[in-house]
């Protein structure tokens, strides 16, 4: 097992090389000069050219790069253009809003869609399982600002019960702090619910035809048992997968939702950065973003070892 975990951690080397190379590739891919971008229309060709110069632009690509990357593995992510402060400033300001909303998504979400799931494959064709799967069809039909628009409606305006926008941090105490990120987790999670929901439902509905579990059932085991034991750990490999993937749905949604409910997160500054063409701060959250997905599927190549140990050779 140590044997496939360091094999893994190797390919995700040149695969966050290969990121970097886009992330850095952001300046060139977007259209126009960037310097002209962010000098604005009113700036002199010599204002252009020394933002250019300020950034490097007037370098071959690859000397560019390889020095963008040498500061990378400082830990150096530049510096903001808009506000001359560091990016790994801007990012550790931000990155707890964003982090929480994240988590207790994910938490949420594990635990509503797999049960749900389950309850579905075990009533599969009666009216549970049909209402179960429209919940689904409709949640993952429905965009994340529209969810969260209505939420914040009904919950926050109509009823008063949580508050409409903002963030508590976590030292302020913890119910504050779950009060401000209710609204924004289901919203957020709703997409992610109903993909885990259908997984967890196909899995389990082939798993619950194998020879094995109708001789748990000849053994007379109880129904929790076969399905949460025998059943839901031999179906777990593609919905730990799904689970995995679903990390990119909530890095996308994360920047809608804060922005809906006014949180300070890393989503709000992404918005903030494209609006301003700030791009050393755009590049330096996709790459952390794209970290952040690279080690979640670390661990999930990981998690399969666990479940599965047949898949480790």
């Amino acid at each position: 097992m140590v044997s496939y975990i360091f094999r893994r951690v190797l390919l995700t080397i040149p695969l966050m090389a290969i990121v970097a190379l886009f992330v850095f590739s952001l300046l060139y891919i977007a259209p126009g000069d960037p310097a002209a971008v962010i000098a604005g229309d009113q700036a002199s060709p010599a204002d252009v050219e020394r933002i250019r110069e300020s950034l490097g632009l007037d370098r071959p690509f690859l000397v560019q790069f390889g020095t963008w990357s040498w500061r990378i593995l400082h830990f150096d992510l530049g510096t903001s253009i808009f506000t001359n402060l560091p990016v790994t400033s801007l990012i550790a300001q931000r990155i707890e809003p964003t982090l929480s909303l994240m988590s207790l998504t994910l938490v949420l979400t594990i635990l509503v869609a797999i049960p749900l799931g389950v309850l579905a494959a075990w009533k599969a064709g009666t009216w549970v399982d049909r209402m179960i799967m429209a919940f689904a069809v409709s949640a993952f039909s429905l965009p994340v600002f529209v969810v969260g628009y209505v939420l914040a409606y009904v919950f926050a305006l109509e009823f008063e019960w949580l508050p409409v926008q903002g963030y508590s941090p976590l030292a302020n105490g913890f119910w504050p702090w779950l009060q401000n990120l209710i609204l924004p987790s289901v919203a957020l999670g709703c997409v992610y619910i109903a993909l885990i929901a259908r997984i967890t439902r196909a899995s389990m509905l082939e798993v619950l035809q194998q020879d094995y579990i109708r001789t748990a059932r000849a053994k007379g085991l109880g129904q929790r048992n076969i399905l949460f034991v025998h059943a839901l750990k031999n179906a777990a490999v593609p919905i730990v997968t799904v689970i995995g993937i679903g990390v990119a749905l909530l890095i996308g949604g994360a920047v809608v939702t804060e922005s809906v409910f006014a949180i300070p997160g890393l989503g709000r500054l992404t918005v903030d950065a494209i609006l301003r063409r700030d791009y050393p701060v755009i590049q330096g959250i996709v790459l952390m973003f794209s970290f952040l997905y690279a080690l979640v599927n670390l661990v999930v190549d990981v998690t399969y070892t666990l479940i599965d140990p047949r898949i480790r050779y």
